[in-house]
Formats: structure tokens, C-alpha cells, sequence
């Protein structure tokens, strides 16, 4: 009885860029933040991450789509683009700032993308803290309720940017603390779902403690080694005052210093939980450059978190939708392989 004999018809080809492709391929730092367990799994199944509880909504991926644009006409490709990528994988989406809509309609479609993603994923508004201070002194908070209506929005992103306003030549100026404004914003809107963050220069322990000991939805690090809009501000100033600012901008931290602060504030000595925090969710961005390093963080946090991406987005979701497809698809895969051979080192 003959045996079979099982052919391989890539061999010989495969082999031959083995050959050439060797001394490309050495690799001369490893990467110690993980343990390799290559033992211990099969190769995930495409689409085989947990789902991820996020307020009233699930997402496939743990994988957040940071605010970035709105009201220009190249906003209207950026955003639909995105869109459609967290209908297509199950991403969560903060909207860039909807400041044009409190004022008229003439950039809705930018912004109503809520036919694109899908009613099943979670969507989320912008409005940085000087236009709620606003609001709040005219008595016109109903009117946040009306743009998450129109909008058909799971709740509201607060951004808080002192020293992006300080460097901007048109800034606005706060009279009263960010801390207050989101209180009394929580006060007037129990319902609706709030998330508070920065704007790419992070926050210190004092302020991460004030706002996780808040009722909020989530915490968004925005932390320093992304897009630093307070830097960016500068470059739109004359040359005296971005010679005089600059060091402001370098001030903030980074997203690993960040989480390892939630941890030390939401766990206690004995290793308890800390009973006064009260926000559900960390959202963990500014400088997450790829999967692995989303993946190291979330692992890191002891607080249930996500982590988001914007300029690594907006690379890929201004040209066709076919490439910003394939990007989030190469994201996704990238997490489940790190979820089934990789552990991170304490």
C-alpha cells in the first residue's frame, strides 16, 4: 500500500525569500514589557476578542476612535470614513467638536454620521468645557440635550484645554474651574452619559482624582506623545509668541505615567478598591501608536479600559475607505494575537 505523499507547492519559493530575506530580519532589541507564551493557544479565530461593555452600548474591540475634526469639508470624508470603519468592526467614536452646531446646521452632515455607524456601537459628541460654561451662564444646557437628540448620540465628551485656549489667538477664557463645570454639568444632565478629557498634554494626580471620584461614564487620559493641540495652537501665533510659549507645551504626561496614577488612586494599601471612585471606565490615548502598545496599557489598567487612537486614524481615513479597512483590520488581528500569546510583566 503506497503512501500519500502530501506536497508543499509554495516550498520552493518560500524558501527562497527565507534565503534572502534573513539578514533583513534580524532583531537586535526585544521588547521586554511581555512575556511570549507561544505554547499555550491555537491561532485566534478572526473576531474571537471579548466583546467590551461601554455604557449602554458593546463594542467588538476594545478599540477607540479619539476626537479628531469636524465642521471643514474635508471632515465630512474623515469622519463618514470612520464611521463606517466602527460600524464595520465594532468601535467605539468621539466626535470632534460640535462647537459649529451650537451656533447653525450649515455642518450637520459632518457630524451625522450615526446612519453610518449603526445604532449598535457607541457615539459620542464634543464640547470643550468654555462653550458648557456658556450654556451653563445662559441657561441653555437644554441645548446639549438637543444636539445628542439630533445627532442620535449615546452622551457627551467634555474637552478640557486651558493652556490650548491660553495659546490660541482667539482663545476663550474660563471664568470658573473646569472641575465645577463638569459638576454642575452632571448636576444638570444626570441622564446623559459624560466622559472628561484632555487635549494631548494629559492631567496630574490631583485632577484624575477629582474626576474619578465623579459619577462619569469615563476618564480620557489625551495624555502627552500625540497630537498636542496646545503646540499646534502655537503654530497658527507669530514668531515672538511661539518663541515665549513653547516650553508650555512640553509641560503633561505621558499615557503609561497616567494609568499607573489611576491605579495608585482607585486601588488602596491593602489592596482594596477605593470606594469614592465613581467613573466607570478609563479611556487610555494620547501616543498609542499601535495594538501592542493599546494592548499593554488596557492590560495595565486595573480600572476596565479601552484605548483610542486619532492621528493614526486620520492618517488612513482621509484617503479611500478601502485603506482605512485594511488598517483597523491589521489593529484587530494585531490584538487577538497579542490576546492569545503575549502576558504582560508586572
Amino acid at each position: 500500500m503506497s503512501k500519500t505523499v502530501l506536497e508543499d507547492p509554495t516550498a520552493a519559493t518560500r524558501k527562497e525569500d527565507h534565503i534572502e530575506l534573513a539578514f533583513r530580519s534580524q532583531v537586535t532589541g526585544l521588547d521586554e514589557r511581555f512575556d511570549y507564551e507561544p505554547m499555550l493557544a491555537a491561532h485566534p479565530a478572526p473576531g474571537s476578542l471579548e466583546a467590551v461593555a461601554f455604557g449602554k452600548q458593546t463594542m467588538a474591540a476594545p478599540l477607540w476612535v479619539s476626537s479628531m475634526t469636524g465642521g471643514t469639508e474635508k471632515a465630512l470624508t474623515i469622519n463618514h470614513n470612520l464611521a463606517r470603519a466602527c460600524n464595520e468592526f465594532g468601535l467605539g467614536m468621539g466626535l470632534g467638536s460640535c462647537r459649529p452646531l451650537l451656533y447653525d446646521h450649515d455642518r450637520l452632515q459632518d457630524f451625522d454620521v450615526r446612519p453610518l455607524t449603526g445604532p449598535d456601537v457607541p457615539l459620542y459628541g464634543n464640547l470643550g468645557v468654555a462653550q458648557i460654561e456658556t450654556l451653563l451662564d445662559r441657561g441653555h444646557l437644554g441645548n446639549i440635550t438637543q444636539l445628542v437628540s439630533t445627532l442620535q448620540l449615546d452622551g457627551l465628551i467634555i474637552h478640557v484645554n486651558p493652556l490650548q485656549e491660553a495659546m490660541q489667538p482667539e482663545g476663550d477664557v474660563f471664568r470658573d474651574t473646569p472641575l465645577n463645570i463638569v459638576k454642575a454639568t452632571l448636576e444638570g444632565l444626570p441622564d446623559l452619559p459624560i466622559i472628561v478629557k484632555e487635549v494631548g498634554q494629559g492631567m496630574g494626580p490631583a485632577s484624575l482624582k477629582s474626576l474619578l471620584e465623579l459619577p462619569l461614564l469615563a476618564v480620557d487620559t489625551a495624555a502627552g506623545g500625540g497630537t498636542n493641540f496646545s503646540k499646534l495652537e502655537l503654530f497658527r501665533s507669530d514668531e515672538l509668541r511661539r518663541a515665549a510659549y513653547e516650553p508650555l507645551v512640553k509641560v503633561g504626561h505621558g499615557a503609561r505615567e497616567m494609568v499607573e496614577m489611576v491605579n495608585h488612586i482607585a486601588i488602596n494599601e491593602d489592596g482594596s478598591l477605593n470606594e469614592d471612585i465613581k467613573t466607570q471606565h478609563l479611556i487610555i490615548s494620547g501616543g498609542v501608536k499601535d495594538f501592542l502598545e493599546g494592548y499593554y496599557l488596557t492590560e495595565r489598567s486595573v480600572l476596565p479600559a479601552i484605548y483610542g487612537q486619532a492621528s493614526a486614524f486620520l492618517k488612513f481615513a482621509r484617503e479611500d475607505y478601502a485603506t482605512l479597512q485594511r488598517y483597523v483590520a491589521t489593529q484587530i488581528r494585531g490584538l487577538e494575537l497579542a490576546n492569545a500569546y503575549l502576558r504582560i510583566r508586572i
